[in-house]
């Protein structure tokens, strides 16, 4: 992510500062999704951190300082969980699928929603001077997709004819789309439902030997 302009970079805090500027951006994520970008002040932001307005202010001088932070802090949160080992970088197809289990089998996604997408569905109605910042964050996520399908045509797992770059948009597309008929909806179904289409239609790439083993599932 490009850095935070304006803000104190955690890397140059104390463990207090850092500790004290995570609690801010918790906060501030918290309101803009609650309240909007504009409705979010320094105010309510001070009261809900516990902060004073001094220490605000040498974090996040300015409010495009804060959103820009909130997205990176937002955005890092989002794309470690998927970088984790618990998705074994995306080099198979039972790694989607478990990437689509865990957040069909989390019992508040339909009610959370995507915490990145529901951010940038905010942010992106702002005139801040954010857009590239966003751009990034999706970037990168699609891009864990795009590598790990890579992977899978380097390892024999899925036919070479296979579009990486269309398959991730395809996987981020159903997940954001989902999700948000699901919030709509309060109910996980089209999140699962888009989901699993998604994989499947990944899965018609799958060589002879990977389909094999996965209809066993």
């Amino acid at each position: 992510m490009k850095p935070t302009s304006g803000a104190r970079e955690p890397h140059k805090l104390t463990g207090k500062g850092q500790a004290t500027r995570a609690r801010i951006l918790e906060h501030a994520a918290e309101l803009i999704y609650t309240k909007g970008v504009h409705a979010t002040n320094n105010e309510q932001l001070r009261r809900a951190a516990g902060v004073s307005g001094s220490q605000l202010n040498h974090y996040f001088p300015t409010k495009e300082s804060l959103v820009l932070a909130v997205i990176a802090w937002q955005a890092e949160r989002v794309l470690g969980f998927h970088r984790g080992e618990r998705f074994a970088c995306f080099d198979n197809l039972d790694a989607f699928r478990a990437w689509a289990d865990f957040y069909i089998g989390y019992e508040r996604a339909y009610q959370e929603g995507c915490s990145l997408g529901s951010l940038a569905s905010e942010i992106i109605k702002t005139d801040l001077d954010v857009h590239d910042e966003l751009a990034s964050a999706f970037d990168q996520w699609r891009g864990i997709f795009r590598d790990g399908i890579e992977r899978m045509q380097q390892l024999g797992r899925i036919s070479a004819e296979a579009d990486p770059t269309q398959l991730a948009n395809l996987l981020l597309a159903a997940f954001q789309g989902g999700m948000l008929l699901a919030q709509v909806a309060r109910d996980i179904t089209p999140l699962k439902d888009a989901l699993q289409t998604a994989i499947d239609y990944v899965q018609t790439f799958a060589t002879s030997h990977d389909a094999g083993v996965l209809q066993a599932r």
